[in-house]
């Protein structure tokens, strides 16, 4: 028995790692509308691991990074609620009220004041780091450029469902204590937030059954090829939806099987790889092909929002940004560190042609368009919907940072007419926003990384 059970495994091993080198590969080419950027995979996993990753999982540790504004306690607003999860992996610990430094707690009355880097150094979250306010996005004290920014954020159109932050139930947490992770969230809760998503919200008739979806009816030997017929036969525009949020799905899981709880013992966890989990999620027979096409997607997801870092640059390198937390010289680092991840992404050459999209005629364009926003910011709205609380955190900061990315990559002439200055009424990015858009797509980072390891990992096992 153990020998058969052994074969198995090695047999699953070989079928994903065989997947994997179809997607892996140097000549693999990412089809459909990443044609035109000639983008082999290979290429991108080179970049990030020597480039990119690096300096990200660095930005990421900055205080001005790390701690993230969020309401977890916002009602679903499509069904009732399942009740929050029980299983202690799920709960997230927000910074008390006490550790807060003053900067940080006074709010938009404060946003461009340095008041802050004269207060008491206090005890982090971690008691361990030293925590400076990190509630401004510009330093610039003038208070009539504040309020011409307040006044246009109020009234722009996001993609996305922002919490306010001035709402009593929204926390600062720390995601550096409260690190995306398998925290046993799963069953009927679970797969109805990612079943509204997909079925609701992508553009897709019901008469089209996606793969995997249990309330399908039986095809026979179909395996997806009729919903991947259809899905060729969209508009450029909803392929590309339909994509990113595939893409989004497969770097949640991939992000799940690489922080698995293996075991606990005497109370203390051991987090690590589950490559059991990894072939579940990801094995071309046990998915009948569909985890090879959700890792693709993934990387799309990544083309997309390394284009919309290197299209923002122009945002960040102006005088007037500073990403303030009231520490003058870590702010200098940061902001140095940030325009270097920039440069970085502006030397990549095979970047998505977002110009593509929405290019036809004028009316129809901006309808499309108009459609495009609200079903993403629908979907973000659903992650309101998730049960357990650090799921919720990560689903709200992943799909923020997605349309911050989008709301990047269709303002191109407001951010190429931006003042030197002072700030843009014609766009703007919150300090939520940045935090979302640069965590998001260091979880991107990650889990093109953690594909790698997984590949060494399986090729052990062979």
């Amino acid at each position: 028995m153990s020998s058969g059970g052994g074969a198995g495994r090695s047999g699953a091993a070989l079928r994903l790692l065989a997947a994997l080198g179809c997607v892996l590969a140097a000549e693999a080419q990412l089809t459909g509308v990443l044609d035109d950027c000639l983008c082999d995979i290979e290429s991108i996993d080179d970049f990030n691991t020597f480039k990119i990753f690096p300096k990200i999982q660095k930005l990421q540790e900055r205080d001005y990074f790390r701690y993230y504004k969020v309401n977890l306690k916002r009602p679903c607003p499509f069904w009732a609620d399942d009740g929050h999860c029980s299983i202690k992996d799920c709960h997230v610990e927000p910074c008390p009220e006490s550790k807060i430094p003053v900067g940080i707690k006074a709010g938009s009355s404060n946003k461009y004041s340095k008041a802050a880097n004269h207060s008491k150094e206090l005890e982090d979250c971690e008691q361990a780091n030293k925590l400076g306010a990190v509630n401004s996005t510009l330093s610039n004290q003038s208070k009539e450029a504040f309020i011409d920014w307040a006044r246009y954020d109020d009234s722009q159109d996001h993609f996305c469902e922002l919490d306010d932050e001035r709402s009593p139930d929204a926390q600062y947490v720390d995601l550096l204590l409260n690190p995306e992770r398998y925290t046993g969230y799963k069953g009927p809760s679970a797969w109805r937030v990612w079943n509204s998503i997909y079925e609701e919200n992508c553009f897709k008739p019901r008469s089209v059954y996606r793969p995997l979806n249990p309330l399908a009816p039986s095809r026979g030997g179909d395996d997806g090829e009729s919903f991947y017929t259809w899905l060729e036969g969209l508009c450029l525009e909803k392929r590309v939806f339909y994509k990113l949020i595939s893409g989004l799905h497969a770097s949640i899981n991939l992000h799940l099987c690489a922080n698995y709880l293996l075991e606990e013992t005497w109370g203390k966890p051991s987090w690590g790889p589950n490559v059991k989990e990894f072939t579940r999620r990801f094995d071309p027979i046990e998915t009948k092909g569909e985890g090879p096409r959700r890792l693709k997607n993934l990387y799309f997801l990544y083309l997309i929002e390394l284009r919309a870092l290197s299209k923002v640059a122009p945002y960040f390198e102006r005088s007037v940004v500073d990403l303030y937390t009231g520490n003058g010289h870590e702010d200098a680092e940061s902001k140095a560190l940030l325009l270097e991840i920039f440069r970085d992404t502006k030397s990549f050459h095979m970047h998505f042609d977002e110009k593509s999209m929405f290019a036809g005629d004028k009316k129809g364009a901006k309808s499309l368009k108009e459609e495009f926003r609200l079903h993403f910011k629908n979907i973000s709205r659903i992650m309101d919907c998730v049960g357990c609380d650090k799921c919720r955190l990560w689903g709200k900061l992943q799909t923020q940072g997605l349309g911050t990315a989008l709301k990047i990559l269709f303002s191109e002439k407001e951010i190429q007419n931006l003042p030197e200055n002072s700030p843009s009424k014609g766009f703007q990015l919150t300090r939520q926003e940045i935090v979302a858009l640069v965590n998001a797509f260091g979880r991107l980072s990650t889990s093109i990384k953690e594909l790698q390891n997984f590949k060494v990992l399986l090729q052990r096992t062979r």
